[in-house]
């Protein structure tokens, strides 16, 4: 068997296929069972062999040669459409997020019969419900989800205790803890304002969701100005604006006030808990007790997994699933493989970045719990590794994986999902809410535009 690894830009593979297309006009797609060709988000080069060695393996069991193409993720749309044009879709995406998912299946890309005979092969009791609901339009199942990560409130203990606080799990405790713990060098919270990172969009969509505020509503119509999303989105900007760190705030600044001591509260996804515990030598933490003890701020932070509004009937929690996505047309020992990766190599699949590939399938067997319960004792780290269960207490990763159960997402499982990508993508409420938290004005304001704005995305889509 033969396995190669083709590292492509978007630009590459338009030039490639085109290529493709120039040798042959006869419009008919080659044979591919003997070779399959994998589209893989994971393109960090330790992430890349860790594929590599399972796919060999599977390559070496079922006598099928491979090629692993790693594909920026923001150049993957792009790359796609390119492959399509040209007849020349790859068999299988791993590691596709939820957007992608709805938008390919929009656009036909998708073969959703393969996706459904592998989750029902593997038995949809096995898998988390709500990574199946958010991979499903209707009765259709879009792709097979693979892991998920949530975005968390990450929380400091010991001035919590300190300060005879609560743990923040509702508007009530985070709004009287960033009160009460902000100044003396000390911001209440940290969490995204950048109007130039998506990531703005998910911390504001993530408040949104806690208190039920939706995109739209069960009948389909823009929802961003309900009375829910008004206090949801209140909170958002009077915390912003109040409690905490001056200026805009993205993914790295967030991370660093908090790491540096500077924040008693930060919004960030599970993909912390690695940098968090110093395993990661870019990305240390730097407070003034970190530096005789590495683990102290893992070890002085607590996790709550997802907000409840006065709205809200329970917690919720914004997160991310991603799926292996079978293309249109593709090999039929493509179902084989992603059942495989899914069963035999679910473990190796997870390790290659534990912190954030949370499991969405928990065992075997319908009521198994071993994959969950063996995520906790895998490694993750970059610099050093260290098993997840030596870093963290129980609580802490029954949190952590609590989360992803009650991931929701705006428009996904209302058919709206390419307006929630779109809004996403353009970044349509983080330079709405980058401007009111700087310069305030009106929230109602800001949502009357934050609704227009997505009436025009929406009747674009042809919603």
């Amino acid at each position: 068997m033969h396995s190669r690894l083709m590292a492509l830009t978007a630009s590459a593979v338009v030039v490639a296929l085109s290529l493709a297309g120039c040798a042959s006009d006869t419009g008919a797609k080659p044979q591919k069972d003997s070779k399959l060709t994998i589209w893989t988000i994971e393109d960090k080069p330790d992430r890349l062999q860790a594929q590599e060695k399972m796919l060999d393996a599977f390559s070496a069991s079922d006598d099928v040669d491979y090629e692993l193409v790693p594909i920026a993720e923001d150049q993957l749309s792009s790359a796609l459409t390119a492959a399509a044009a040209a007849n020349e879709l790859p068999d299988l995406v791993s590691a596709l997020p939820l957007s992608n998912v709805h938008q390919f299946a929009n656009d036909d890309l998708l073969d959703t019969e393969a996706a459904a005979e592998v989750v029902k092969k593997l038995d949809a009791g096995t898998f988390n419900k709500a990574a199946l609901d958010l991979t499903r339009s209707g009765d259709t199942q879009l792709a097979v989800p693979s892991d998920a990560f949530p975005l968390m409130l990450f929380y400091r203990t010991d001035l919590f205790k300190a300060a005879g606080l609560d743990a923040p799990t509702d508007y009530p405790s985070v709004l009287e803890a960033a009160k009460k713990l902000n100044g003396n060098g000390v911001a209440g919270i940290s969490a995204a304002t950048s109007a130039a990172e998506q990531f703005t969009s998910q911390t504001i969509e993530s408040f949104g969701l806690s208190n039920d505020c939706q995109l739209v509503n069960g009948k389909g119509d823009l929802a961003l100005d309900s009375d829910n999303c008004k206090t949801a989105f209140g909170l958002y900007t009077d915390l912003m604006s109040k409690y905490s760190v001056a200026g805009e705030q993205d993914t790295a600044t967030t991370r660093a006030s908090y790491f540096a001591g500077q924040a008693a509260m930060v919004v960030w996804s599970s993909f912390l808990l690695d940098e968090l515990a110093g395993l990661r030598n870019d990305a240390l933490p730097t407070c003034d007790q970190c530096a005789a003890d590495p683990r102290w701020l893992a070890n002085n932070t607590g996790v709550v997994g997802g907000l409840q509004g006065p709205d809200a009937s329970s917690p919720a929690t914004y997160g991310e699933v991603v799926s292996f996505a079978i293309m249109r047309d593709a090999a039929p020992i493509t179902k084989d493989l992603v059942s495989w990766l899914m069963s035999d190599s679910y473990t190796d699949w997870i390790s290659v970045a534990p912190e954030g590939k949370i499991p969405v399938r928990t065992g075997a067997e319908p009521g198994s719990t071993e994959y969950v319960d063996g995520w906790a004792d895998l490694e993750t780290g970059v610099d050093t590794r260290e098993k997840l269960s030596a870093l963290y207490s129980p609580e802490v990763l029954d949190t952590v994986v609590g989360a992803t159960k009650d991931i929701v997402r705006w428009g996904m499982t209302e058919g709206q999902g390419g307006l929630a990508g779109a809004m996403t993508t353009q970044r349509v409420l983080p330079t709405l809410f980058s401007d009111l938290i700087a310069s305030g004005g009106s929230l109602d304001d800001a949502l009357v535009s934050a609704t227009d704005k997505a009436e025009q995305i929406k009747s674009g889509l042809g919603g």
